[in-house]
């Protein structure tokens, strides 16, 4: 199940460090070190800034190496290492 599958990668990115190889737009493929923990993440200031539109399709996590928020399509994803 797809929604399964999505709900259990969120889960793990919470928990820890995960590599995400995936195909970007261009068709290059890309290998993420990425997260959602709250203890990795840094903090933000909440301001008047518009939110993004976030489509279903598609997952922001954060990415550790490049210390910013990057973003995936969950069907362009190639393979997952839970890494922590």
């Amino acid at each position: 199940d797809i929604k399964e599958g999505q709900d259990w990668l969120k889960s793990v990115l919470r928990d820890g460090e995960v590599t995400v190889t995936f195909e970007k737009n261009d068709g290059s493929e890309r290998v993420m070190k990425c997260t959602l923990s709250e203890s990795i993440v840094p903090k933000v200031e909440v301001t008047d800034k518009p939110k993004r539109f976030h489509s279903p399709e598609v997952l922001p996590v954060w990415d550790i190496e490049a210390s910013g928020w990057r973003s995936f399509r969950y069907d362009s994803i190639k393979s997952v290492e839970v890494t922590s």
